[in-house]
């Protein structure tokens, strides 16, 4: 498909839930969040395995000390349920609706 194409697709399936296969063979599926000339940008849910640095509220202290915060919620802070990815128009092979329940 031309990157036009693929770009049209994205932004017809907008805050849909979806299934992305880049051309090396690796799937992600997400919420279509946002599409530009060059990437779509989808909502990935957290699944447990991702890193907790990629998570930048995971293990913060707030300002203060260490284990202390001014933050209204308890510590640890709540984590992310969705981390945002972009990825490369020109490396989508295929995006299939998924049902979300």
């Amino acid at each position: 498909m031309q990157k036009q194409e693929v770009q049209g697709l994205c932004q017809q399936h907008k805050y849909r839930y979806v299934l992305v296969q880049l051309k090396d063979g690796t799937m992600q599926d997400g919420f279509v969040e946002d599409v530009d000339d060059n990437y779509v940008y989808l909502a990935v849910p957290h699944d447990g395995r991702e890193s907790e640095a990629q998570d930048s509220r995971a293990y913060g202290y707030g300002w203060g000390y260490p284990g202390f915060s001014y933050y209204p919620y308890p510590y640890p802070y709540p984590r992310r349920r969705f981390f945002r990815r972009a990825f490369p128009l020109a490396a989508l092979a295929a995006l299939t609706l998924l049902p979300f329940y």
